[in-house]
């Protein structure tokens, strides 16, 4: 469960620095396993980071909101938590939204949910539920 406050939601290597992304990579990565869900770095800052169904890319949400991909990953931290300063407006990469109440995360064919966002990363799942749920109707 991840605390309300304002969060940065989108590919996470945009916002940490380099030292707190080899952080992120040794709790997400074991082996050849990526693993996913929600993650604690050394000093206490939350995150939570799950896989995209096909990598590297541009994916979008419910809203039509567009998120940049270059880790082949998409999560969330609080703003405050943001140590990068490479990039002046991540707004264009990913999107800054309030949550005024603990919210959950989680993933399912390749389907991201952060909170009441639904970020779609696997349009062929999707299309072939939709003609499956066709079929039935």
């Amino acid at each position: 469960m991840m605390k309300a406050g304002n969060y940065y939601c989108g590919d996470l290597c945009y916002v940490f620095n380099n030292e707190d992304w080899d952080d992120v990579c040794k709790l997400t990565i074991s082996g050849n396993e990526c693993l996913r869900g929600e993650f604690n770095l050394p000093d206490g800052r939350r995150f939570a980071m799950f896989n995209t169904a096909f990598g590297d890319g541009e994916y979008e949400d419910q809203d039509g909101y567009k998120y940049s991909v270059d880790s082949g990953t998409i999560g969330c931290t609080l703003v405050e938590n943001i140590t990068a300063e490479k990039y002046a407006d991540l707004r264009e990469l990913g999107r800054i939204v309030e949550f005024k109440e603990q919210f959950e995360v989680s993933e399912d064919h390749g389907m991201i949910y952060i909170g009441h966002l639904c970020i779609e990363t696997n349009d062929t799942y999707k299309d072939e539920y939709d003609d499956e749920y066709e079929e039935e109707y």
